[in-house]
């Protein structure tokens, strides 16, 4: 991915992403972002993009393992997260849902991430310590709660789901405080071009319906220019 292409993708948020995508694909119907209101940790910091490194976790009782493979385990997914493509997002299911106790964002897991030069975090899982988190990593999450209960890593690495989210490793992940999408692979070559594009139809009815004097005339001349440059 080019970095002007990753400049773009963090300056917008993710409703003109999947309006950009439709516009690439050439028609309605993309379906691959989340679907459930979710809880942005820092609503006003720019999106979040990259690829997927994935895992599963779970909290609502203690691993049935050994103390020695739980450990083992989660250093062996720290080193994942540590060594994983960049830039990364992490997309983490928590497979309690949806009775989701135990909060493995907080303070410390996300100050972690965000040291180990992951930008951001994706969850249907728990997030908490808000106001002593880490700015520049925003966490994206399914609710808060105040215990991490027995918060575990169950496995790294696999496909994962969030709220109606399908994510594999490496796919490439948009997200802000609306919820998140993966970006079709083909589109990509001309993702940036469609974003540009639909900025600037847009701006053909927002700026004339931003003026004092915008009545229904002035809305129809400015709709037919925004058909016209949409097709």
């Amino acid at each position: 991915m080019q970095d002007t292409l990753l400049d773009v993708l963090r300056s917008v948020d993710t409703p003109t992403v999947c309006n950009a995508i439709e516009a690439a694909q050439g028609k309605r119907g993309f379906n691959n972002f989340t679907k459930a209101t979710m809880v942005a940790s820092a609503p006003e910091e720019k999106s979040v993009v990259g690829y997927a490194l994935t895992a599963k976790i779970a909290a609502t009782s203690a691993p049935e393992e050994s103390a020695e493979s739980v450990k083992e385990r989660r250093m062996a997914y720290y080193k994942y997260m540590a060594e994983g493509q960049r830039p990364s997002v992490a997309v983490i299911e928590d497979c309690d849902f949806p009775d989701c106790v135990g909060a493995f964002w907080g303070e410390i897991n996300t100050t972690v991430h965000k040291g180990f030069g992951v930008s951001g975090v994706v969850t249907n899982g728990v997030v908490r310590d808000l106001g002593d988190l880490p700015t520049g990593f925003p966490v994206i999450a399914g609710s808060i709660g105040p215990s991490h209960a027995f918060v575990h890593v169950r496995e790294f690495g696999k496909p994962v789901s969030v709220f109606g989210l399908a994510v594999e490793e490496g796919d490439l992940v948009h997200a802000d405080r609306h919820g998140a999408l993966v970006i079709p692979s083909l589109v990509i070559p001309s993702l940036q071009h469609a974003i540009e594009k639909l900025i600037a139809t847009e701006r053909l009815v927002l700026d004339p319906a931003s003026k004092p004097d915008f009545d229904f005339d002035a809305f129809a001349e400015a709709w037919a220019a925004f058909e016209a440059a949409r097709t």
